[in-house]
């Protein structure tokens, strides 16, 4: 049947991988460093992917192509989330929780590493990216949503920041892309406590802040939130 389907220009595509996220129905995977539509019958012809692509590699065309298939969607989705809960994949992205108490009071404990500073991360992955939607450490959570940088300039930033909080991490700078969409479907879908926006001074931070308010407004939520501003200086402005 002829039908609307997605078209992706390689030759624009810098592998950035926004438009993966933003696809439903999982249609797109990165082959060689460049996004490809799976299977056609994956494609809903919706376009959600459009707005995400930051280089308009992607476009809509009218071609021969299989009907939508929202069954096989469903298959191809549960496969994939039975895949991505077993021991196998990426080690950068699998999705785990990080249990730290133990291992900061041995450190505490130590006489001999008295000026060590244990990690308080809980979870990994911390890039907003690449973490999953729903994974299980956003329930009941303290979001922090911080600028990369940050954790560079601020020293004590695990022990005032990280601690008891699960953190996601982006550049709206270097990563180009409008975070907004994903920090609201997880906060939206999710029991978030609260939220804290960690930004540099510097203006292209903005970009992160006003994600993450965006976010907040569209989730339909009511949720107590604070934004700090860290200098270049690695003082803390507010």
């Amino acid at each position: 049947m002829k039908r609307t389907i997605i078209k992706i220009d390689a030759d624009k595509c810098n592998g950035c991988g926004a438009c993966i996220s933003a696809c439903h129905e999982d249609a797109i995977i990165m082959v060689d460093g460049k996004a490809t539509l799976l299977r056609d019958d994956y494609c809903d012809g919706l376009g959600n992917c459009l707005p995400a692509c930051p280089t308009d590699a992607i476009s809509f065309e009218e071609r021969e192509a299989a009907p939508f298939d929202e069954e096989a969607v469903k298959r191809n989705q549960a496969l994939k989330a039975a895949q991505n809960s077993m021991p196998s994949g990426c080690p950068g992205t699998r999705t785990r929780m990080i249990e730290r108490t133990s291992v900061n009071k041995e450190v505490e404990a130590s006489t001999h590493k008295s000026e060590d500073i244990g990690s308080e991360l809980m979870q990994w992955p911390v890039q907003i990216q690449l973490v999953p939607i729903n994974a299980p450490y956003f329930d009941n959570a303290n979001l922090l949503i911080a600028a990369d940088c940050t954790a560079f300039a601020y020293g004590n930033f695990h022990r005032e920041f990280i601690k008891n909080h699960v953190t996601v991490i982006g550049c709206p700078k270097l990563d180009m892309i409008d975070y907004s969409e994903k920090l609201t479907e997880i906060i939206r879908n999710n029991n978030i406590k609260s939220v804290k926006i960690i930004r540099m001074e510097v203006p292209c931070c903005g970009g992160i802040e006003a994600a993450a308010k965006q976010a907040l407004q569209a989730s339909g939520k009511f949720i107590p939130w604070q934004v700090v501003t860290v200098g270049t200086d690695g003082e803390l402005l507010a």
